[in-house]
């Protein structure tokens, strides 16, 4: 994992709003190393806010919002070129972030016989993969999550959940939008 210091997110009396609507107000939450926190809510209440302001990507209405450690946001853009092959337009991203064991990456997410493929032509469930593998080679200490499990088969719900875990106990910290359950050990709500 990159980064100085014990990852964080932190929210104090956060309000959020997008237009005029007010999406939430008087939000507050704490997470350090080893923690995670389970974003559960109806559409539209702000859930995807949240983990854009907490990425630095809006500013809040009102309070603050901060992580500390170096974040890697996961949401339903990938970050990867469409017009070039997965292999092409994940090699970027890794030479970037200096990733070490490239292969393991693809080998464990089962990308390794997609590298070939355009991104443009790749199922949901393998841009989402995709996307995840991007964050795995990026090393941060803070994972940022929107809807992680949408768009994959059950195999790869599995698999995103023991990743989860996994960044957990290797002392990362993770704010998880989803409306779908997740088999974390220890995740909050």
């Amino acid at each position: 994992m990159q980064g100085s210091g014990a990852p964080r997110i932190i929210a104090s009396d956060l309000a959020c709003r997008r237009g005029d609507r007010l999406l939430f107000r008087g939000l507050s939450l704490q997470l350090g190393a080893g923690e995670a926190c389970h974003v559960t809510g109806a559409n539209g209440v702000g859930k995807t806010t949240l983990i854009r302001t907490l990425a630095g990507l809006s500013a809040p209405f009102a309070g603050e919002a901060r992580c500390e450690g170096t974040i890697g946001l996961l949401d339903e853009r990938t970050g990867l070129d469409p017009e070039r092959s997965l292999g092409e337009a994940l090699a970027f991203w890794f030479a970037l972030d200096a990733t070490q064991d490239r292969g393991a990456v693809l080998k464990r997410l089962r990308l390794t016989d997609l590298v070939d493929v355009p991104v443009r032509y790749l199922s949901t469930g393998q841009r989402k993969r995709a996307g995840l593998a991007r964050l795995l080679g990026q090393g941060a200490s803070v994972w940022l999550l929107d809807e992680p499990l949408s768009g994959l088969d059950t195999v790869s719900q599995g698999l995103v959940c023991a990743l989860i875990a996994e960044h957990l106990e290797n002392q990362g910290t993770a704010l998880i939008a989803s409306h779908q359950p997740l088999a974390v050990p220890r995740l909050q709500s």
